[in-house]
């Protein structure tokens, strides 16, 4: 617990397909795999490719930009911990490379997130770990 007696954001279990994933986030890079066999890069981090099941991957550092492709503003927080947050927007991100992720995005009013906004990942610190977010721009 924090000096404010705030309960802590829980962070990721690291696996060892995800692990160069989060360890691009300490470097606050996002990276995402990468298959060698059809050029695509792909969300969530596993051991092959979800296009053509290939298992000859690589870690590609994408833009970081994207759109928000679905969002929803959640004003009753799940857990104690996200509490603080509320209300707070959960997005999907259609990164520039193509794939999507869950997200959040933060740093602006909930009211002014809509469909197709353009967004940039930025880091949040939570713990030892550095999670992905993004943010207007």
């Amino acid at each position: 617990m924090s000096e404010n007696n705030a309960v802590e954001k829980p962070q990721p279990k690291i696996t060892r397909c995800a692990q160069p994933y989060w360890q691009s986030c300490l470097q606050e890079k996002l990276s995402l795999p990468y298959c060698k066999a059809c050029d695509a890069v792909f969300y969530y981090p596993r051991l092959w490719c979800p296009g053509c099941f290939n298992q000859d991957l690589d870690w590609k550092t994408v833009s970081g930009r994207g759109r928000v492709y679905s969002y929803s503003v959640v004003h009753q927080s799940p857990l104690p911990s996200y509490q603080q947050d509320v209300p707070y927007v959960l997005a999907v991100i259609e990164l520039e490379e193509g794939p999507r992720m869950m997200t959040n995005v933060i740093n602006c009013d909930v009211d002014a997130v809509h469909v197709d906004m353009p967004v940039a990942v930025t880091f949040e610190q939570r713990g030892d770990m550095k999670i992905p977010q993004f943010q207007p721009v």
